[in-house]
């Protein structure tokens, strides 16, 4: 369902970084996508945008101005490029900051500039992940239709057990194949699985 769809992924700075190399290589060579990656400045701290530009086979931005100096509608192209966007890990600053409407990183600049459905996979201790806030945020985001992939309760970085870990790759890749699936539909003028 997902061979030969172009998916973004967006990464942002958290430590469940680590396992996106992985989770493209499962994209690119188990579901046959085209998979091309941006990352903010916080995630080159957690994971070099070297080996992700390995993973993807494509260059990867870090930095707007620095990928504007190369094509300075860099963030537009692969915006519409993009049949799906995902972003994982979708940290807690980064959901807070995009659900207040800012994009001053390759990331959130990538969210408002694209037309194609989002999927965030949070990732954060699970005392983040209860707050309040948070809830709102998502909510704001849900309510003008990004799709979140709940996270998982188990051993988090801390060494505490709670609810915040970042889906699993099998959860995430489902995920982005229902979101194909409801594509198509609504191009077919079927139902979507995903309405609530």
């Amino acid at each position: 369902m997902l061979a030969g769809k172009n998916i973004v992924v967006g990464i942002t700075g958290g430590v469940a970084a680590h396992y996106l190399p992985e989770l493209i290589g499962q994209l690119r060579f188990r579901h046959f996508a085209v998979v091309y990656a941006v990352m903010t400045p916080a995630a080159a701290q957690f994971i070099s945008p070297l080996m992700v530009a390995a993973a993807t086979g494509t260059p990867v931005d870090t930095e707007i101005f620095v990928a504007a100096q190369r094509d300075p509608l860099a963030h537009i192209h692969l915006a519409h490029l993009a049949d799906l966007v995902l972003v994982a890990p979708a940290t807690f600053d980064f959901i807070g900051k995009v659900a207040a409407g800012r994009a001053d990183d390759p990331v959130s600049l990538l969210l408002a500039a694209t037309p194609a459905p989002v999927l965030l996979a949070p990732a954060m201790h699970d005392t983040m992940w209860s707050k309040p806030i948070l809830k709102r945020n998502l909510g704001i985001l849900e309510s003008v239709g990004y799709r979140i992939v709940q996270p998982e309760i188990g051993i988090q970085a801390s060494g505490d057990s709670g609810e915040g870990r970042m889906a699993s790759m099998n959860a995430i890749i489902v995920a982005l194949g229902e979101m194909t699936k409801t594509i198509s539909e609504k191009e077919e003028g079927g139902p979507s699985s995903l309405t609530k």
